[in-house]
């Protein structure tokens, strides 16, 4: 009876669900729920944009775009701008997560949105219409772009694959380079085609936004069709499963495509700056006070309202926060971790407003080198950066600057020893890097007189002074066994939040991220200019293309509170190094460099000497695929009451780079090659 009663029941159940069947469940969102309404098309847009390949503070170069905070720091990637004491400080040879089934996630919504919209055109006004169908095309666009950074020629999978599906359907190879980048322009054209002028909503696009990421885009694309020619060898290659050239450009077609890019970035540009809509920051700015300016370039990164902003990334605490300032702050603001964030000397030396030896190094001797002669001495670390640019302060942190309402007190040291102070090394090459304070007979013998701190807090070394305890390494250090403190000397300003009050921590930051700005699309119009110039090209909207270069340069030097030009940039090397050097300082630690000396095919050994966006001697920092980076560090000095600094390679954690010709793409995930009879890895992998 039991069983009986059992099997009715089941029986009821059936018949119940079979009954029910077309009934779709209430937890299922439809098209027809989010395609015909602008709330659900936010929905949907939300999905999108919160996927998005975009660098920011959630991004880390080493893990890839796994939109993770921690340990956030910015511009440790090899580059030179700074210095990290993690593993993560590494040059920018791959990426943990590498962006590919991420990638063709967020195409496949790209792609679903150009299908199937059209099916409800009715249930918007036109303009509107258009502008979801462009934004479609824009993030398209952005995933592409980004892939082509990292891979060469990608799959380009412009429709819905169905599932279940035949192999053919399923499987789509590796496309060419130009190929790639041919479709990347194409979907910022049509992008800039269909957004409306202005973003709807915050966050959104809009028809300049396209074209100035289409601007850095075909910069991107030019520099690779022309300078991978410059690398021994050429840069190109052929996939073995399908024989289709994946990394690269013919020999017969790089030279146009690479006019084409440039062309097309330069225009791209020219739309921006001719449209009226933004310009550069000068809220505090003022002519011949470097106070303002230096204060004019710090508030510029967190106003939102800034005419400078292109797109932006914004976040709200609390639901939408970051870690930056949790883990880059000076090390007295330590919360949970500090100091992540460590610009070089070499980075510093870009800028304008220091005395110079011969060889265009920073003077910190008397003499003709910094082995030469006594160390200069000042009543103040600050002095020394007197005339330095008062963008140079806005973006770094100086020994003795102030800080949220603090001085930043750091010392690599405390010397006891008679004036004047000879260099305390004899050899300051790469090849001598090993060697470090601590080894010092100074340090080492007694009676000792360098004193340094190992520790922080009640370790350090302490030396007395007028009566009072000083600290070897002050309250930030370097601490020589310590990573964490101040590795270079010098701590990045840029992005941190400088609010007394605020209290930082892991997700409590909600300073926004500028991911594009006006300056960088008058750079892009600078460079683009110059390298079309340099090829013989008219200029494509009849505008004096060398002449639009360096207002662009002016402009942004003027803001900067930079010496300007004095004559025209040239269409020569010595005008294109100049674009590029200024592009180096403006856009620091925003995630750009990294990509630029990837185009630029400068980080290998034999094309370093452009590194800096200038001619710099490689050696001084090179032993072939491996370079360093140096540090400014501070000492006082008790005999003579006064401070000096010593000019080194990095000595704490210290941090070696690598960077070989086969970085400048990245291997294809590998388990994407093996399961797919069409995917082919790198021809050099």
């Amino acid at each position: 009876m039991k069983r009986i009663n059992i099997l009715a029941l089941i029986g009821l159940l059936f018949f119940s669900a079979c009954m029910d069947l077309d009934i779709p469940p209430k937890n299922i969102i439809s098209d027809d729920d989010l395609l015909t309404t602008e709330s659900g098309m936010e929905i949907y847009m939300a999905r999108m944009y919160s996927n998005m390949p975009f660098e920011d503070f959630k991004y880390m170069a080493q893990w890839g775009v796994e939109f993770n905070s921690w340990l956030g720091a910015l511009g440790i990637e090899g580059t030179g701008e700074a210095l990290n004491r993690d593993g993560i400080c590494s040059a920018f040879t791959g990426e943990r997560t590498p962006y590919w089934g991420k990638a063709f996630t967020l195409l496949r919504d790209a792609n679903y949105l150009l299908e199937n919209l059209p099916k409800y055109k009715s249930s918007f006004p036109e303009g509107k219409y258009n502008h979801y169908l462009g934004e479609a095309y824009f993030v398209r666009a952005t995933v592409f772009n980004a892939m082509a950074r990292r891979f060469g020629g990608v799959p380009l999978v412009t429709k819905v694959i169905p599932y279940p599906a035949e192999q053919d359907e399923l499987e789509v190879a590796r496309s060419t380079e130009e190929e790639t980048w041919d479709q990347v322009l194409a979907d910022y054209d049509k992008a800039a085609e269909l957004l409306l002028p202005a973003s709807p909503k915050s966050g959104y696009a809009n028809k300049y936004v396209a074209w100035a990421f289409k601007s850095e885009a075909m910069l991107y694309a030019g520099s690779v069709a022309k300078y991978n020619e410059t690398v021994t060898g050429r840069l190109t290659g052929f996939g073995e499963k399908t024989g289709v050239r994946v990394i690269g450009f013919a020999e017969d077609s790089w030279e146009a495509a690479s006019k084409k890019y440039f062309r097309e970035a330069y225009l791209a540009a020219r739309k921006v700056m001719e449209s009226g809509n933004y310009s550069l920051y000068t809220k505090k700015w003022a002519a011949n006070d470097p106070e303002a300016q230096y204060q004019n370039m710090v508030n510029m990164f967190s106003d939102l309202s800034s005419p400078e902003n292109i797109y932006v990334k914004e976040y709200t605490y609390p639901t939408f926060a970051h870690g930056y300032d949790a883990y880059s702050a000076p090390f007295i603001f330590k919360a949970p971790l500090a100091s992540g964030t460590c610009p070089t000397l070499d980075f510093m030396e870009l800028y304008d407003g220091f005395d110079r030896y011969q060889d265009g190094t920073i003077r910190v001797t008397d003499g003709a080198s910094n082995t030469d002669g006594n160390y200069l001495m000042y009543d103040n670390p600050m002095d020394l950066f007197k005339n330095a640019e008062p963008r140079l302060r806005a973006y770094v942190i100086f020994p003795g600057d102030m800080f949220k309402g603090k001085e930043i007190e750091i010392r690599a040291g405390v010397y006891t020893g008679e004036g004047p102070v000879q260099p305390f090394f004899n050899d300051y090459s790469y090849q001598a890097a090993e060697k470090r304070y601590q080894h010092l007979d100074a340090y080492k013998q007694a009676p000792k007189s360098l004193y340094l701190s190992p520790r922080e807090g009640n370790s350090q070394e302490v030396v007395e002074y007028n009566g009072a305890d000083m600290t070897a390494a002050g309250a930030n250090g370097p601490f020589f066994d310590n990573g964490e403190g101040c590795l270079t000397g010098l701590y990045g300003r840029k992005y941190l939040n400088p609010d007394p009050s605020f209290e930082a921590g892991e997700g409590k930051s909600d300073q926004p991220f500028i991911l594009m700005r006006y300056a960088e699309v008058l750079l892009n119009a600078a460079e683009a200019a110059v390298e079309l110039s340099l090829a013989g090209e008219a200029s494509p909207d009849g505008s004096n293309m060398l002449q639009v270069a360096t207002d662009a340069v002016n402009d942004i030097r003027e803001r900067a509170g930079a010496t300007l030009l004095t004559g025209n940039i040239t269409a020569d090397i010595a005008g294109r190094d100049m674009v590029r050097k200024e592009r180096r300082k403006e856009l620091a630690l925003e995630h750009k460099t990294k990509w630029d000396l990837r185009r630029w095919r400068v980080q290998h050994y034999e094309g370093r000497d452009g590194f800096w966006g200038e001619q710099r001697d490689k050696e001084t920092y090179s032993n072939n695929a491996r370079y360093r980076f140096r540090g400014l560090y501070p000492f006082f000095s008790t005999e003579t009451g006064k401070y000096f600094f010593d000019a080194r390679f990095q000595w704490v954690s210290l941090k070696t780079f690598e960077y070989n010709v086969v970085d400048y793409y990245f291997a294809i995930p590998g388990g994407e090659v093996t399961k797919s009879p069409v995917i082919d890895q790198q021809p050099n992998r």
